[in-house]
Order: structure tokens, then C-alpha cells, then sequence
């Protein structure tokens, strides 16, 4: 195993840079293939085998296998939670993961309770401007949304935006996709005007870190342009996705 191990990690590593590339269906075989090799070199609970085990439940959901991904997930959750206890990071991570595709497929009661369980974890040992913080709040303020409660959401985005732009200034990722979510909410409670304004500020930060043709930049222009229809922002989430596992 200690001589294939670097053919496995860059199996793997190739497998997450295509992922990123948006070309999860081509991932999947990569991970697979590393997680093979990792189950037989190293064993099920090596804390290599959870990070590609958690990134194939991940893949596979981005890449439309929507229930395998979800099993998957689940089962890096119970794997790590038992590995590794409860509050742990890695174990933080996969619950967040699981949280946000609980939301995508319309699970929301699980995904509200998961998402707040790891923002609330991840504020307390991490700091509330943490990254990972911001992921977590991010999407517990998504779940809350998408349940319906768009007022609540919106306080827990300005919240978070306040503190992610205190520490990081307006043009960083975390930054934009706040503004632009908190937009998003702006337009569902009728409130064009400010969504707009919100928007434009997105679109304009995006536009200098990313570029104007950045798939991002891309996506909060075609917000932009729709700012005074709230169906637009019924399936919110922008610059939001299932949590990729760096470990």
C-alpha cells in the first residue's frame, strides 16, 4: 500500500479537480477507484479512507445520482461520528455536507436541524468568520428559507454578512455569495429595490475577484436582470454546494 499510495492520492486528487471542474459524472470513477484502494491498503476507518469516502457521496450527488449520493453521505456521517466522536471537525464537515443535500432534494425539516447544529458547533470552536463558520451559516440560512421562513433567513444572512465583510472586506467568496442570497431573500419578500442594490454590489465584487466570465459572475448577472421576479429565487442557493471534504 505505501507504494501505490501516491497513484491513490492522485487518483483522488484528479478525481476532486474534475469535480471542481463541474465534470462530477467523469469523478466518480476516479473516487472509486481511490476509495478501492484505500479500503484494502489502509482499512474503513483510516482517516484517508473517511475523506474519499465522504467526497464520493459528494460527487455522486453533484453528479445527479441523487439517492446514492445521499446514502453515502449518511453512512460518512455515522463512519465518522463513530471514528473520530461527534464534535469533531471532519465529522462537522460531513454533517454539513449531508445538511445541504438534505436541502437540495427537499428533506428541510433535516436539513434546518443538521445546519444549525453544525453553524452553532463550528461558531463556537471556530469563531463566527471562520470560512467553514460561514459555510455552515450560509447554509442553515438556506434551509431556513427554503422552509418558508424567509424573514428569519434574512437576518441570519445580514448576520453573517456583517461579520464575513468586517474581516474579509467585500471581495471575497464568502462575502459575495451572502450579499447574494441575502438578495435572493430580499426579492422572495418583495423587496426589489434592495435586492437589486444587494445584486449590483455582487455582481461588481464577483466581477473583480473572479472575472466577467466567471460561470459565478455569469450566474449573478442572470440574478441581477431578474431582480423583481420572486420566482426567480424560489430554488435559492447561489454560490452555495454540497461541502467538498479537503482533508
Amino acid at each position: 500500500m505505501r507504494e501505490g499510495a501516491p497513484e491513490i492520492a492522485a487518483r483522488h486528487a484528479a478525481g476532486v479537480d474534475l469535480w471542481r471542474a463541474g465534470r462530477a459524472e467523469e469523478a466518480v470513477p476516479l473516487i472509486e477507484e481511490a476509495l478501492e484502494g484505500c479500503l484494502v491498503g489502509l482499512g474503513e476507518s483510516d482517516p484517508a479512507t473517511l475523506t474519499v469516502a465522504g467526497n464520493l457521496g459528494a460527487i455522486c450527488f453533484s453528479a445527479g445520482a441523487w439517492q446514492r449520493g445521499l446514502d453515502l453521505l449518511a453512512a460518512s456521517v455515522g463512519d465518522r461520528t463513530r471514528t473520530f466522536g461527534p464534535s469533531d471537525p471532519r465529522t462537522l464537515t460531513a454533517v454539513d455536507a449531508l445538511a445541504t443535500a438534505y436541502r437540495v432534494v427537499g428533506r428541510i425539516d433535516e436539513a434546518v436541524e443538521l445546519s444549525e447544529r453544525v453553524a452553532a458547533a463550528r461558531s463556537e470552536t471556530l469563531g463566527p468568520s471562520h470560512p467553514d463558520t460561514l459555510t455552515s451559516r450560509l447554509g442553515h440560512a438556506l434551509a431556513r428559507a427554503a422552509s418558508g421562513d424567509v424573514e428569519p433567513a434574512l437576518a441570519l444572512l445580514a448576520a453573517a454578512l456583517h461579520d464575513a465583510e468586517r474581516r474579509y472586506g467585500p471581495r471575497h467568496e464568502h462575502v459575495i455569495a451572502l450579499r447574494a442570497n441575502l438578495a435572493g431573500c430580499l426579492a422572495l419578500l418583495g423587496r426589489p429595490a434592495e435586492a437589486t442594490a444587494e445584486l449590483q454590489r455582487a455582481t461588481a465584487d464577483a466581477a473583480a475577484l473572479l472575472g466577467r466570465g466567471h460561470p459565478e459572475t455569469e450566474a449573478l448577472f442572470a440574478d441581477l436582470a431578474h431582480a423583481h421576479d420572486r420566482s426567480w429565487f424560489f430554488s435559492i442557493g447561489r454560490m452555495a454546494e454540497v461541502n467538498r471534504d479537503r482533508g
